[in-house]
């Protein structure tokens, strides 16, 4: 894995809210950096329909499932779960129990705004920075090589 730029901020994050909402374009590398920080936590994604579906089910006994927190990939899915979410951080009052990945889309944003405001810090993930692929040695060769493969 490219260490990131933004693993330290989250890692300083984690210590002072409970939540940390992931958010970015499509294939920036949210998931692989939530699952790189909480590896010892469990991963789920609400990309799955069943997975989906519980949650959507009984929202309380689907995040039962994680009494020490957990990364909750695609959150945008189960918006639901956002309400239920806040009632947990706060009855536990432990910092850095849950990392919430998802696209940056208006919806998930009004929602864990609404829901979380305060027990949450937003970390914007962008695809690879020059200095990243600097120091993995992975800068592209070219302008052209730059503009055809991306970062």
């Amino acid at each position: 894995m490219i260490p990131r730029d933004a693993e330290q901020t989250i890692r300083t994050l984690l210590k002072g809210f409970p939540v940390i909402t992931l958010t970015g374009p499509r294939q920036s590398g949210k998931t692989t950096l939530a699952k790189s920080i909480f590896s010892d936590r469990p991963y789920t994604t609400l990309e799955d329909p069943d997975t989906r579906q519980a949650a959507q089910d009984d929202p309380r006994s689907f995040l039962e499932r994680f009494p020490d927190g957990a990364v909750l990939d695609e959150v945008q899915r189960c918006p639901e779960l956002l309400s239920y979410l806040q009632s947990i951080v706060d009855n536990d009052g432990r910092m850095g129990l849950f990392i919430l990945t998802g696209s940056q889309q208006f919806g998930l944003m009004s929602g864990i705004t609404q829901s979380l405001a305060g027990r949450t810090a937003f970390v914007e993930l962008l695809p690879f920075s020059l200095a990243e692929l600097a120091g993995a040695g992975k800068v592209p060769t070219s302008s052209d090589a730059m503009l055809l493969t991306g970062c």
